[in-house]
């Protein structure tokens, strides 16, 4: 009688195992998406603007030079923040600085879309860039931590490197369906339902991690250098098209971008939790990779907007004849990220 009531036990303690352990795969695999829909969001929004820029520029009387700040305004705070977002995702938390990075995107994505001036455009792209950079931040450590296994680690990261470059092809045929049937508008309101979703699932499914806490220090005058030297950096290079290299703005501005650098990595060499460690510089292959996956993201990022304005005002092309021409990229991305990059993670 006890052997059985053991055995009975344990069938029932063997089958609870089983069915958690299947419950909590699912889950993984669904925080998955969750994380993936985040990073299409982010990779959509860097992109599906491009095609809308003619639009933009005649409705908000916009000039040439300021034209590109449509476009910076994002990449300068999301490229500027995300060593910052990603150290306070290692101290208060993960989950809460993943949610807070989607709140503020969707939120300053409505902002962009009711723009009226040219002002209020750039404002909200700054703030998306921000929110973008909170969310992005914490995405490869969550898929870490969620898939300790090699093999489906590497469908994971997969999976997610194809949203990540996939998904900025796509915006431009996204950008040019939406620019060309409703409004420019319409690019920047695509992004709330979605961030909506995101929020209701990754608040269910995503596991929140233990934050060292914010005693352990946040690098806030490191990130504050960073950010403003990469701002006037941007601003000189701009600047120069219309005042010419050697002018007063150019200069200064330039300038000011070099010193603030210099004065950010002395300032990391001298703190104690700096945001962005020196010796990481040392690791060779973390190195070769940053400069890599930077020429990739200059390339593709310059192909996108140049590309658009070449195809739209010199060739007449139509916003979604625009985006049509730039399918092939994410075709190929999508190919290589299904095969090449699984096995190359391995």
């Amino acid at each position: 009688m006890v052997n059985a009531l053991r055995a009975t036990t344990g069938a029932v303690s063997s089958g609870m195992s089983t069915l958690m352990a299947t419950r909590s795969n699912r889950v993984r695999w669904w925080s998955l998406v969750v994380v993936c829909l985040a990073m299409f969001m982010n990779a959509l929004d860097s992109s599906i603007v491009n095609v809308a820029l003619p639009d933009i520029q005649r409705e908000l009387h916009i000039s040439q030079g300021s034209l590109t700040w449509v476009v910076d305004a994002y990449l300068i705070t999301f490229g500027s923040f995300l060593l910052m977002a990603g150290r306070l995702g290692d101290l208060i938390g993960r989950k809460k600085v993943f949610l807070a990075g989607i709140a503020l995107f969707t939120v300053s994505s409505i902002a962009s879309g009711v723009a009226t001036s040219q002002g209020l455009l750039i404002a909200g792209r700054f703030a998306q860039g921000i929110g973008g950079a909170c969310s992005s931040s914490v995405v490869i450590a969550i898929i870490v931590t969620e898939f300790a296994e090699p093999a489906e680690r590497a469908k994971a990261m997969s999976a997610y490197i194809f949203v990540a470059v996939g998904g900025g092809s796509i915006g431009l045929l996204v950008g040019g369906v939406l620019t060309q049937a409703l409004s420019w508008h319409w690019i920047f309101f695509i992004n709330v339902p979605i961030g909506v979703i995101t929020l209701v699932l990754g608040s269910g499914l995503i596991v929140e991690n233990d934050g060292l806490g914010i005693r352990n220090g946040v690098d806030i005058t490191g990130s504050v250098l960073v950010t403003l030297a990469l701002m006037l950096g941007i601003y000189a290079i701009i600047q120069a098209t219309a005042s010419g290299w050697a002018s007063v703005p150019t200069l200064a501005c330039g300038g000011a971008a070099v010193v603030l650098l210099v004065s950010f990595f002395l300032l990391e060499s001298r703190l104690k939790n700096p945001i962005m460690p020196l010796r990481i510089l040392r690791i060779r292959t973390l190195a070769d990779s940053s400069i890599i996956r930077g020429l990739l993201a200059t390339g593709m990022y310059t192909t996108f907007f140049l590309g658009a304005l070449y195809l739209e005002k010199v060739r007449g092309y139509s916003p979604i004849r625009t985006g049509l021409a730039f399918l092939p990229i994410a075709l190929t991305m999508g190919v290589l990220s299904v095969g090449i990059t699984a096995r190359l993670v391995l």
